[in-house]
């Protein structure tokens, strides 16, 4: 039986990712909307119009409604002496076992939209890859980076 992860984004992470969803398909149907126009105007053909509406009043609904609640539910990590822990993933779950010996470095990134919103993402690089967890309380990703740090004999280069 796995263990159960006990550490979860905080409820902002889900308004968050709406509204990225929400800015990302406006544009995209804005861009339908434009060609349809475009192509009334200089008699084109409308169909690949109306289909790209179509298609991203779809992608609304899923990528604004329905992936930011399911992240946000199947998110998971854990923070243990020799290894991080995330398990993360829509439709197939992935649980990535991230052992601190292989920590590089730990970082903290927050764009505009995250910080309105007090969150932040810590990503742990390893030699292979970077592991994101995004969605957290600045507080708590600054706390989870010095934790991880510590962990994994990192040295702060702020200090």
């Amino acid at each position: 039986m796995e263990p159960d992860l006990t550490q979860r984004l905080h409820p902002d992470s889900i308004k968050a990712s709406r509204i990225s969803a929400m800015i990302l398909n406006g544009l995209l149907f804005l861009l339908s909307a434009a060609y349809l126009v475009a192509a009334s105007r200089w008699d084109w053909i409308l169909l690949p119009g109306w289909i790209a509406l179509g298609l991203f009043a779809l992608t609304f609904v899923v990528f604004v409604w329905i992936v930011p609640t399911v992240e946000f539910r199947r998110f998971a990590y854990e923070v243990f002496e020799e290894e991080l822990e995330i398990r993360s993933g829509l439709l197939f779950i992935s649980n990535v076992l991230v052992p601190m010996v292989r920590v590089q470095h730990v970082e903290i990134e927050s764009g505009p939209l995250m910080r309105n919103y007090g969150l932040a993402e810590v990503k742990v690089v390893t030699a292979a890859t970077t592991h994101r967890i995004s969605g957290l309380k600045q507080d708590d990703a600054e706390r989870l980076k010095r934790r991880i740090g510590v962990l994994a004999k990192v040295v702060d280069d702020d200090e």
